[in-house]
Parts: structure tokens; sequence; C-alpha cells
């Protein structure tokens, strides 16, 4: 094949370089390079990225990435120059001028790649890049000369894909004790022959065991809350009495993380379980909420004519995954995360289940769709690896066909609270509102689609069943009082319509009336009370409309029922599931309808002491999106207890910030513990690791709060002095952007490449990958990096936090600050923040790093967050600096006190 014609870009904070295709490489500035990119095709790696450090966001050209998923899907590949050389079995570049010729030659690679006997991933690709061409796709004509029509016409996705089977219900799990000689038993054949032994990992093993034993009395379940240092070795420490259980009970243990990162960490795990593949696929089960799947009757539209330009592009790279995929996870499984970023908002979540909208057993590809799969898979696990949400909204709306699990551990479970407070949340807004109308009424006026409507759903229910089809339609039209297309234009215009729409518009008026910082651009909000005549009229209309769709809804559910009951001759197990589904729908809506008449009633009444209700206009830089009236558990932790843990038989609640020195009251109190009727057990290991030898606080005393220049000039100053290697945290997303703008160019002409959550295009996920990957790299981000980053070894060995991370003064923090104890729970908040962000620092026994908080007024009462014994000084910027120069240069010099310091504080 002749070489490709096209000349590569490559374009960072430092520099942008041109390759072309007769091997001639130079440098050239950003103007060139936009005129250059704009009249000829160009190879490049990550388009959107490059683009924005053009400061042309429109560029388009020969992306490198789309290419590799075409090539090789459901495979990952750091989308570096570094990681697509390592994943392509290429020398990487030497440095970033060498980069755009790499481009062509890993271009020319993964072409050459097609042609091999051996490439596994051959099936589909001809008919595939026959669409891409009609798509006209950037690679497609190179990709189309490169393959040969097979001899056989190839299968459709939707006819190859593996069909789920229907199994018999499990049988209630064995009463069965593991005595805590046996779990370490167990630990030790994971760990293996040789391995490092680590007491308090057998002992956590060992009290971890207590919690599977049979319960005594209903609604008492077992309870251990332990607290596990880091490098304790908890997740085979849970897992060993866990896979022991599930073994001789024949139950399931679901294993719950907060994270997606703790997630794959577990899967990965779990091969010492089940070295063997296939026993494995079947013993071990990753579930995940319904939006995290590909929906396979949305990618079929989107491939007959649904999307359009881009999208439709992206709708035949992700059918490319969907035929290889492991479990049509597109969100943390095996799609690479940049994917849909370099489609930019070309319709991704348009592929997903995220309305609620699913068809059940009515849709085509049912005995094919992922999401079943999984879900019927985990009915015959030994271990099911959830996260915290899906866990309590399985618990609260009655989900698991199989029956509840009655085994749980809850790994980082100190953040059960926050996990339960999104959960059981109550939000009357307008996108709310409005999706419960097009789930029940179906597209209306000019929207095109596949979705339809309860009605359409249920035709043929409604054609048996006559008071059935009386009340679908009363449903149908109650509906129509919700807010409908175009709800935020009207409200804006002040032209309101309909009841929710004018109690909307009355919230909207409040809120801007009495809120502060209108201009700042983010969300403002006001506490509900003592409101003015015009909001409270607008209520009672709202609640009555409310009412008026709520009835038909609980009869409808009630007329499905008997259906069922009585079935006739017709209800085949196809439609009998579909049934099922509209009424699991249906009961869950019932729920929300019923929450949001209960709050429309409480406007202008007394307020209720277990919650906290507010009104709020969400907004984006100043762009208003949302309007509701938002209520929150005072403690989220009670319905925490009475529907997850109560019905559980055994639960492990386990973290390394569990207490956070506050004592087990404390962890009882965050995690729901303390509303159970008994004694709950308690288990604590130290982290093994020599925090002292290897690790350092600095508090820096001189740079002034609220002074940006101070600020970037800190971070760029503090990166340079570390080579790069740092975490930089941020509390607000405007500050992140200001100093990223700052520095980014300064540091990456000294070959310290800066990304940045909220400012890069590209996931959280993909960005901790690359900073993993290059010791040279450094990443500003904010709460979502603070927490679930595991970053071992020398690429993440400085913290830099921009100050004190105080919680915002919302209505929701000024009321559990109120009944909290006042700034004691403000300081317990903090130190909880502080000790999460700490631990992303070591992470192995050999890791060394500095921790650096910018905030020369931070409490010295705050500082028991960090481990014993950690030095904690107080120092100017020069000097903190220089420690963190020769700190992490010189190991020795981490943990010894300096002759003649003054300003040290420690703990003992």
């Amino acid at each position: 094949m002749p070489s490709l014609p096209y000349p590569a870009l490559h374009a960072t904070h430092g520099g942008i370089w041109l390759a072309m295709p007769d091997g001639e490489t130079r440098g050239l500035g950003r103007g060139e390079a936009i005129g250059r990119a704009a009249e000829t095709p160009m190879i490049m790696l990550n388009a959107p990225l490059v683009g924005q450090r053009l400061g042309y966001p429109d560029l388009s050209g020969l992306d490198l990435l789309e290419l590799f998923a075409f090539v090789f899907p459901a495979r990952f590949a750091v989308p570096t120059p570094k990681g697509i050389a390592h994943a392509l079995g290429l020398a990487p570049p030497r440095d970033e001028g060498e980069a755009a010729p790499f481009l062509l030659r890993a271009a020319a690679a993964l072409l050459e790649r097609m042609g091999a006997a051996d490439w596994p991933e051959r099936e589909g690709a001809w008919a595939s890049a026959q669409s891409l061409y009609r798509l006209r796709w950037a690679w497609a004509a190179p990709v189309t000369e490169r393959l040969k029509r097979p001899e056989r016409d190839e299968r459709w996705l939707f006819s190859k894909l593996p069909e789920w089977e229907d199994k018999p219900p499990r049988p209630q799990p064995r009463p069965t004790r593991i005595a805590g000689d046996e779990a370490v038993e167990r630990l030790a054949s994971l760990t293996g022959r040789g391995a490092e032994a680590r007491e308090g990992q057998k002992d956590y093993a060992a009290a971890a065991a207590a919690a599977f034993a049979p319960r005594k009395m209903e609604g008492q379940p077992n309870i251990l809350l332990a607290e596990a240092g880091t490098g304790i070795g908890k997740t085979l420490g849970y897992l060993a009495p866990a896979s022991l259980w599930a073994e001789k009970a024949n139950g399931a243990v679901w294993v719950s993380t907060y994270t997606k990162a703790l997630q794959r960490q577990l899967d990965r795990e779990s091969l010492r379980l089940f070295p063997d593949a296939a026993e494995r696929k079947a013993k071990v089960v990753v579930r995940k909420g319904r939006e995290n799947y590909l929906c396979l009757l949305n990618l079929e539209d989107a491939l007959q004519g649904g999307f359009a330009g881009r999208a439709a592009i992206l709708a035949q790279l992700v059918a490319r995954w969907a035929a290889y995929t492991k479990d049509g996870d597109m969100v943390g499984g095996d799609m690479p995360g940049w994917l849909p970023t370099l489609f930019r908002r070309a319709g991704a979540t348009a592929l997903t289940d995220r309305r609620g909208e699913c068809v059940y057993a009515g849709c085509p590809h049912y005995r094919k769709c992922f999401i079943e799969r999984s879900a019927r898979a985990s009915q015959d696990a030994d271990i099911v690896i959830a996260n915290h949400a899906l866990v309590m909204v399985n618990a609260a709306r009655g989900r698991e066909t199989g029956g509840a699990a009655t085994r749980l551990v809850f790994d980082e479970g100190h953040h059960l609270f926050d996990a339960a407070d999104s959960t059981f949340a109550t939000a009357l807004t307008g996108q709310e509102t409005i999706e419960l109308r097009r789930w029940l009424i179906g597209p209306e006026g000019k929207s095109r689609g596949r979705r339809r409507g309860l009605s359409a759903r249920l035709m043929d229910v409604a054609s048996y069943d006559e008071a059935g089809a009386a009340a679908l339609e009363a449903a149908v039209q109650a509906a129509g009082l919700l807010t409908g297309d175009g709800w935020l234009q009207r409200i804006a215009e002040g032209m309101p319509f309909g009841p929710l729409e004018k109690l909307l518009s009355a919230v909207r008026g409040t809120v801007y009336a009495r809120a502060s910082a209108q201009d700042a651009g983010y969300g403002i909000e006001t506490e509900l009370a003592e409101l003015d005549g015009d909001i409270v009229s607008a209520a009672a209309p709202a609640v009555e409309a409310m009412e008026l769709l709520l009835r038909p809804l609980v009869a409808l559910g009630k007329r499905l029922e008997a259906v069922l009951e009585d079935a006739p001759d017709w209800l085949d197990p196809q439609a009998k599931a579909r049934i099922e589904g509209a009424i699991g729908g249906l009961a869950w809506r019932v729920q929300s309808l019923s929450a949001w008449i209960a709050l429309a009633a409480r406007i202008g009444g007394p307020a209720d002491p277990d919650f906290v209700d507010w009104l709020a206009v969400e907004r984006v830089d100043g762009r208003e999106f949302d309007i509701g009236v938002h209520r929150r558990w005072l403690d989220p932790t009670r319905p925490l207890a009475r529907t997850v843990l109560e019905p559980a038989h055994g639960v492990v609640v386990t973290s390394a910030t569990l207490r956070n020195a506050e004592g087990w009251d404390a962890a009882e109190a965050r995690t729901g513990a303390c509303h159970l009727p008994h004694p709950t057990l308690h288990f604590s290991a130290d982290s093994p690791f020599d925090y002292a030898a290897h690790s350092e606080v600095l508090i820096v005393t001189d740079v002034k709060r609220g002074d940006i220049g101070q600020l970037a000039g800190a971070y760029a100053r503090l990166i340079e002095a570390a080579g790069g290697g740092t975490l930089g945290l941020f509390t607000a997303i405007q500050r992140l952007k200001a100093v990223h703008a700052r520095i980014a160019d300064r540091l990456a002409r000294i070959g310290l490449p800066l990304y940045a959550q909220h400012v890069d295009p590209i996931d959280t996920g993909t960005l901790v990958d690359i900073f993993r990957d290059d010791p040279r790299a450094s990443l500003l981000g904010t709460d979502a990096l603070r927490d679930g980053v595991d970053v071992p070894g020398h690429s993440l060995r400085l913290v830099v936090m921009e100050g004190v991370p105080w919680p915002r003064p919302t209505v929701l923090h000024a009321a559990r600050r109120a009944a909290g104890g006042g700034s004691a729970h403000d300081d317990r908040v903090v130190r909880a923040r502080l000790a999460q962000a700490f631990g992303r620092l070591i992470r192995r026994a050999e890791d060394r790093g500095i921790f650096v908080l910018l905030s020369a007024a931070t409490p010295s009462r705050l500082l028991t967050a960090f481990p014993p014994g950690v030095s904690i000084r107080r120092v100017a910027l020069a000097e903190a600096i220089e420690r963190v120069r020769s700190g992490l240069s010189t190991a020795s010099s981490l943990g010894h006190q300096a002759v003649g310091e003054t300003a040290v504080e420690g703990r003992s």
C-alpha cells in the first residue's frame, strides 16, 4: 500500500509541530497551524484537545484515536503519543518535537494491522467501513482501501450478540458460619505462598467473618464497621470471608463502592478468586445503573438514520465496540473513556437509557440486552460488584427480581452518607416533571426518534382491559398539565403555561428576589420559608394537577397487576415481561409523584423537622437549565438504615477514613449504624506505612488569599520544584481555570505537561490515566479527584490544595451545621476532606510525597486529619519550594526535624 499522503499535527501548551509525509518536521505558529488544518486534512491525536490548544474548537481531521477505536474496539490506550506507542508496540517519541512524525508511524501501523491474518477484530470491519464511507468519515478512504470484502456477508451486530437464558430462581442461602481461622486460611490462598505476612490483614479477615453469620432477629443485621488504614489490604481482607460464605451458603455477596475506579480495581482483584476466565465470568458480575449501559434499541435507531453527521460516525464506532465488549458498559467498562469526548456533544448519552424509557420485553433486542444480561448473571454470581447508589435504589424500589441481597460489603464506607443523601432526595423541578410527561405521552410536536409513550407501549393491554384503558387515558390527559417543551423559555419570558410552570415561575421569582451572588453565574437558592402570597397561591393548583395524575397512575398499576393474575390467552412470556416492566416503572414514578405532592403541599405550611427544603435556580456560566423545589433528609442515614441495613442479614462497612479521628460514635452516625436497635461491631487497623519518614505537610503562610496571580505563581513554582507528578486540588472551578490559564504554557515549555478537569475536553477517568502514565505530568481538579484516585508510585509525589476545603454555605449545609454542633460540624467535614486528599499521596510502602496547603489561616485543630507522627510545618512559599525540591529528590530529608525549625506542628 502507498504511504499516507497526509501531514500530521501535534500541539501542546509548549509548541506546535507539523510532520510532512516526505519526512520534514518543523515548528509553526498558531495562526499558520489553524490555516493549514482548515485547508488540508491532517492526522492528529485527540482533535478536540488539539483544537483547544490552538484556540480553534471546530478543528477536525484524521483523529488517530478514532482509527484506533475502529481497529481495536473494546481495547484501551492512554490517549497520548506515549500511550499509543505502548499499545501498538512502537518506540515512543523522545520529546514533543518527535510526536508529530510518530503520529504518521502510528497511523501506518494501525492500517497495516488490518491486513494481518491474525487480526482478531476483523469480523464486521468491512461492513462498518462501508457505512462509515457513506458518512464521509475522515479515515474511510485509507481504511476501505485496506479491507477486502469477505467471501460471505458479515452478520449484523444484532444477530451475533449472544442471548441470555432464563433460569429458575436461586434458593435462599444456606445458614452457615465462617470461623475467623477459616477466613484467614482463605486469605492465605488468595495472597499466595511467599506473600508478605500482614497481621493487620489477617485480623481484618477474621473480624469480617463475623458479619456473615446468620442474624439473630429480623431487622437486626450483623454489622461491622471496619477502619483499615491504607496498605492493610482490606480488599482481599473482606473478599476472603465473602467468597468463602458465598461458596458454602450458595448465596451472593454484594460488594458496593462509591467510585468507578474502585469497581475496576475490585474486578481485577477477583482474578485471585477465580483465575479461570470462564468460572470468573459466572462467579463475578459487575453491576451498574441502567444509564451506564449501551441500549441496543437506541443504537439501532441511531444506525438507521436517527443520528446524522458526527453523531452517526460515533454510532458506527460504538456498534464496532458493541460486537466485542465484555458487558456493554459505556461508562467505566471496556469502552475507552476518551471515545465519546472525541465527538463533543454528539449523542453518546442518547445511546444509553437515561430516561427510564426501556420497553423491556417489547424491545426486539430484549433477549440480548446488556442490562438484562447483567441483572440475570448477578442472580447466580458469588460476588456482585456494584455501587452505593444502585444498592440503595434497588432496595428502595424492590428492583431485584432474584431477591434482595442479604450480605453487603460497603467499601469506601465514608461516602455512605453522601450516597444516601442523593438517593433519598426529592426534586420537584422542570426537568424532572418534563421527563415524566415524556414517559407517559411520548414524542410531541417535531420530536424524532423511536421513543414511545406509555399508552403506545401498553396498547394491547388497553384493548383487553377497559378499566385499565380508562386509567391510562386519564393519566395521559393529566400529564398534559406537567411542564412541556420550551418551558424554560416561557418562564423566562413571563408566559408560563399550566399549573406546574406557573409554580416554577413563582419559584424563580422568589429565588432571584432573595438569593445573593446572582451575577456569579452558578446556581442560586433560598430557603423555603416566609414565602410571599404569589408562590403560596401557585402551589395549590400544582398540587391539584399532580394529584389528578397520581390517581389514574395508581389505578393503572392495580389493573396491570390484575391482568397478570388473571392472564389472558394472548399473554405470552414477552408480553408478561413487558407488563411487569411497566408495573415497576409505574411504581417508582408513583413514589416520586407522591413525594412531589408532599413537597409542594409544604409550601406556605409548617416545616418538617426531618427535612431541609429550599428553592433553587440551577445555572452554568449564567445559563439557566433547571428550576425547582428541593428536599433532603436532615439525616439521610435514617432511610438508609430502614431501607438497606435493616433488611440485610450481614453488613460490613469499611474505609481507611471511617472514624477520621472522631471516634466510633461519629462513624456510626455517618453510616446509619446508630439507627439500628443493637450494638455494632468495630474493628480498626492502622496503616503499616511509615508516614512520618515518607511524607510531610507544609502550610504556606505568605500566599495572599484571593490573589489569583500569587496563587498561580505558587502552583507553578511548586510543580517545577517537584518536576511534575503534582495533583492540584481546588474548591472552585473558576479559580482552577484561572490558574491553569496562567501556568500551563510556562510549565509546558520546560517539559512539564499540565492537564485540568473542566478545561481539557477529556473525561476525568482518562485524565487520571494520562497523569498516572507520565511522571512529569500534573493534574488540576476538584472534588472528584480528592477521593477515589489511585495513582501509586512516582507519578504522584506532591498534592497541593489551594486552601482549607470548607463546605459551601448552602441552605442544606446551614441546616446540618445547626443540627450538628455549629463549627464542630464544619470541622468534621474539613478533616474528612483533608484526610481523603492526603490519602492520595502514599499508596504503597515505598511511596514518598509532600502535602502542601496554601492557606496561612489553617486552624491547628484541623490538623488531626493527618496521620500521627507526620511532620506539619508552617513555612513561607520559598521554603516550601526548597523542601519540595530537596525532599522529593532526597528521601532521607523527609520526616526529620530541621535544625532550628521554629514553626512546627506535629501529632504524637
